[in-house]
């Protein structure tokens, strides 16, 4: 299938599968004209690197998954090199999940030393929206289809 009616049944716009080509992600078949061609079965490669993307990979840390995907296997996941690249990125996560527990409790400290009437805070936030300063909660617009595509490398429409 040529490349519009492959990006709109992959839910990414042209442009993005353009760059993924460019990084060696995907390949896309010529056609004698010059159109790029994609198979059915690339639908499932653009569909884990959107996944991995979302889960906050970089385009580089899908190359593994891909490649797996590709020598047949039913997951991107079943791999070593993406385990391993996986292990990575969850290593990333709990630092990052640790510094900002530090950074709570600094806070949790300071506010405590610098207003003893305030009240504590909350040892774990509330699910839910965030309170506004003014006291209630902010609901925030969901993101429009059109800024995502930009988001994603997509053109304005």
């Amino acid at each position: 299938m040529r490349i519009g009616e492959f990006a709109e049944r992959a839910g990414v716009s042209p442009r993005a599968l353009r760059y993924y080509e460019k990084q060696g992600l995907l390949a896309a078949r010529r056609e004698a004209n010059g159109y790029r061609e994609y198979q059915e079965s690339d639908l499932r490669l653009v569909a884990e690197i959107r996944t991995l993307l979302a889960a906050g990979f970089t385009l580089e840390d899908t190359r593994p998954f891909v490649d797996c995907l590709r020598a047949g296997h039913d997951s991107g996941g079943a791999c070593p090199e993406s385990v391993t690249v996986a292990r990575r990125r969850l290593a990333t996560i709990d630092a990052e999940i640790r510094t900002l527990l530090e950074r709570r409790a600094e806070i949790s400290e300071q506010l405590a030393t610098s207003c003893g009437g305030c009240p504590p805070a909350a040892s774990r936030p509330e699910p839910g929206p965030a309170p506004s300063p003014l006291g209630r909660a902010v609901l925030l617009p969901a993101p429009s289809p059109a800024r995502h595509r930009r988001a994603e490398g997509g053109a304005r429409r």
